[in-house]
């Protein structure tokens, strides 16, 4: 990603027909003090794999985040909502947004919020790995959507088999449902638990206010994602994060 001759080798060598682009620094709170290593992942990095696109004429599909709204909107973002981001992992997703747009027409940007899954680090296993504590202070005032890593891969196949067809380029939300916050999401996951290995010593859930839960980067308040454009020109509808939460609960706590 950082490399640009590497990028264009690797395009040599496997000759693709379509390029999905996960890769991404996000270690959101490191990339206050690491910003040049998150740009150059997020930003130049999306911008060598988009020009190895534009070279070999396939489409980019590229994974980018609520993170590049400020959060101070009170409903769901939509994509032609102004971009505030408010900490350096925002700004750098912001900047491969642009800089994949820049170069290469046939793109599609996918937002996505809150992911989660079986693997890799995030909310879920947070949770699970601190379910031994007598109490968990989580905090209730920042909304969003829960979004398994297994419905935007499915989301992301749709799209490959529609560009195939009737292409329609350009930024897109993918929506779960139903909103929600950080404490009642950490609520939904202890219950999921306990209907798998019976209540015993769960933890007490405390709501508490973001300012008493201070970070290095500050996050939104609202991470709610409007999909009805991609719902539109894909069909592709808001995913219920509940159900994909029990798959992967199944794996976790098996």
């Amino acid at each position: 990603m950082r490399d640009g001759r590497s990028v264009a080798a690797a395009f040599a060598d496997f000759r693709p027909d379509a390029v999905i682009n996960a890769a991404a620094y996000t270690k959101v709170d490191q990339a206050e003090d690491e910003f040049e290593a998150a740009f150059a992942v997020n930003a130049e990095g999306a911008r060598h794999v988009a020009k190895a696109c534009a070279a070999n004429g396939c489409p980019l599909l590229h994974l980018s985040t609520d993170y590049v709204f400020d959060g101070a909107k009170r409903g769901p973002y939509m994509e032609s909502d102004p971009t505030a981001p408010i900490n350096a992992y925002g700004r750098s997703k912001l900047a491969g947004e642009q800089a994949v747009a820049e170069v290469l027409d046939a793109h599609l940007v996918l937002r996505v919020a809150w992911v989660f899954s079986a693997t890799g680090t995030n909310f879920v296993k947070t949770m699970l790995n601190l379910a031994g504590r007598d109490e968990l202070r989580v905090v209730n005032d920042q909304r969003g959507a829960p979004t398994a890593a297994r419905s935007i891969a499915a989301a992301l196949w749709r799209l490959l088999e529609g560009l195939s067809s009737t292409p329609r380029f350009g930024l897109y939300h993918f929506a779960s449902e139903p909103p929600t916050t950080w404490h009642d999401f950490a609520a939904v996951i202890f219950a999921g638990l306990a209907e798998r290995k019976g209540e015993g010593a769960l933890p007490k859930l405390v709501p508490i206010p973001t300012a008493d839960y201070p970070t290095r980067a500050a996050r939104p308040q609202n991470s709610l994602l409007d999909g009805a454009r991609l719902h539109r020109h894909y069909g592709i509808g808001p995913a219920d994060w509940r159900g994909e939460l029990g798959k992967v609960l199944a794996v976790l706590a098996a």
